[in-house]
């Protein structure tokens, strides 16, 4: 099991945040049974660091989500607050007019749970399985859509109620809809190229929608639920080498 690290700036911060962390690391033990039995889970990172979302952001890394993973180390924030903070400022500096749409995103974003939160960390946990054959020093610029979008996939599908799932894909597909036109105007097998260096938190942000949809279409609606017969695929994609786009490969080139 990991070690469990804390970076709070002093003890009033840790104690704000140890209830949820208490609650995700329960969740992270049943999550990661899962993953070992079910997508050959072999090694663990070495530690989760908590942390607030400045200092994942500023003084951890310059990544502008509060949660990422290198092989060793995965780095969370565990506020409910905060990340629905960070939820709410996808919306912001975009002159976006306001609808009915938009109120429901809002209204969404605000009533996040521990639940949406455990996602995020379950995603983060997802990319250490070892049916992702690139290693996490590899630039993975070809095909990074695919394990971005399937760690979204196996993190809410296997975490979420049905209910919890079937909602969360109407606020990701009603987000791709808002940005897509504005910030999504290149293939998806162009995800890595400079994706962390836009500054729109929403263009970061679309990068994962997307995949997380062809991911859903490729499960759901190719595949009748059964994720293992993609995971197939794509390992034959990649003994094969790699001789056409993944996006082309699956036929998933419209997302």
């Amino acid at each position: 099991m990991f070690k469990q690290l804390f970076a709070f700036e002093g003890i009033e911060e840790y104690e704000r945040n140890i209830e949820e962390i208490q609650l995700l690391s329960n969740k992270l033990d049943d999550y990661k049974s899962i993953l070992i039995d079910q997508f050959d889970l072999q090694e663990l990172p070495k530690a989760i660091v908590w942390t607030s979302s400045e200092n994942a952001t500023i003084v951890f890394s310059q990544v502008p989500v509060p949660a990422y993973t290198n092989r060793e180390t995965i780095f969370m924030c565990p506020s409910v607050k905060e990340w629905r903070s960070f939820h709410l400022s996808q919306l912001e500096n975009e002159e976006l007019l306001e609808n009915e749409d938009i109120h429901e995103l809002i209204k969404y974003f605000q009533s996040m749970t521990i639940d949406h939160v455990f996602c995020i960390l379950a995603h983060e946990l997802t990319h250490h399985i070892e049916l992702f054959p690139d290693e996490f020093e590899d630039e993975r610029m070809d095909s990074i859509w695919f394990e971005e979008g399937m760690c979204e996939y196996l993190s809410q599908k296997l975490t979420l109620t049905n209910e919890q799932f079937v909602e969360l894909q109407a606020i990701n597909e009603k987000m791709i809809e808002l940005f897509k036109p504005k910030y999504g105007q290149f293939p998806l097998d162009q995800f890595g190229s400079g994706s962390y260096n836009q500054e729109s938190l929403a263009a970061i942000m679309l990068n994962y929608w997307r995949s997380a949809a062809a991911i859903h279409y490729l499960v759901e609606d190719c595949h009748k639920g059964d994720v293992m017969a993609v995971f197939k695929q794509y390992k034959e994609w990649h003994e094969q080498g790699r001789q056409q786009l993944l996006t082309e490969f699956f036929g998933v080139s419209h997302f």
